[in-house]
């Protein structure tokens, strides 16, 4: 198993967005975030012979990081044919040993079937931080319900209510949750800061 260190490093090579949507919420994953879900998720023996499904994988920060872990198989699924292109691209960067199934689709209505048990969830769904958007990762949790057995997400700060209430009422248990810092950069009109660090919270669930 490579370390946290060395997954960050891999990743470094993973292109964002090209032309971000802000109704999407499109931000690029840092590496050093992705990395540390996806070392903490290998330890914890949910990456490794397991099917992986990116719910909102953009341009393939997360999924290509658990491709490099070792999976049975690898699913990017996105609603935005652009950032799916760059995801490929991106694969081919990063070489890793599995391949990626890259998937044009809406995680409210996923269009996956995978064998519930053994499948891991890893996404950065949109927090709903804008007006109008609330709560737009809801939608993510009700899919990965449905489809796996455990998961990691990224959510705002101040999601623990809410996370671990959707959970208990969908038969989940949140089991780990931490909090790390979001690097936003500067890629929107409402953005007034060169580049922003928000708190971010990540939860582990078993469903």
């Amino acid at each position: 198993m490579s370390t946290k260190r060395a997954l960050a490093q891999q990743l470094g090579v993973v292109a964002g967005f090209d032309d971000p949507r802000a109704p999407l919420e499109q931000y690029r994953t840092p590496p050093e975030l992705a990395a540390h879900l996806i070392h903490l998720a290998d330890l914890r023996g949910d990456i490794e012979d397991r099917t992986i499904v990116d719910l909102g994988c953009g341009t393939g920060m997360l999924t290509l990081g658990a491709a490099l872990r070792g999976p049975e198989r690898t699913v990017g699924l996105d609603v935005d044919p652009a950032p799916l292109q760059t995801a490929r691209d991106n694969e081919r960067k990063v070489a890793s040993a599995t391949s990626v199934s890259w998937v044009r689709g809406d995680a409210e209505n996923a269009p996956l079937r995978p064998d519930r048990d053994g499948t891991t969830v890893v996404m950065n769904p949109p927090f709903g931080a804008q007006s109008g958007n609330e709560h737009a990762d809801r939608a993510f949790l009700e899919t990965t319900a449905a489809i796996a057995d455990v998961s990691y997400s990224i959510h705002n700060e101040g999601s623990q209510e809410f996370v671990g209430s959707f959970a208990a009422d969908n038969g989940g248990t949140v089991t780990d949750s931490y909090q790390t810092e979001f690097e936003i950069p500067h890629q929107f009109d409402h953005h007034e800061d060169e580049s922003r660090a928000v708190t971010a919270e990540v939860y582990r669930v078993e469903w």
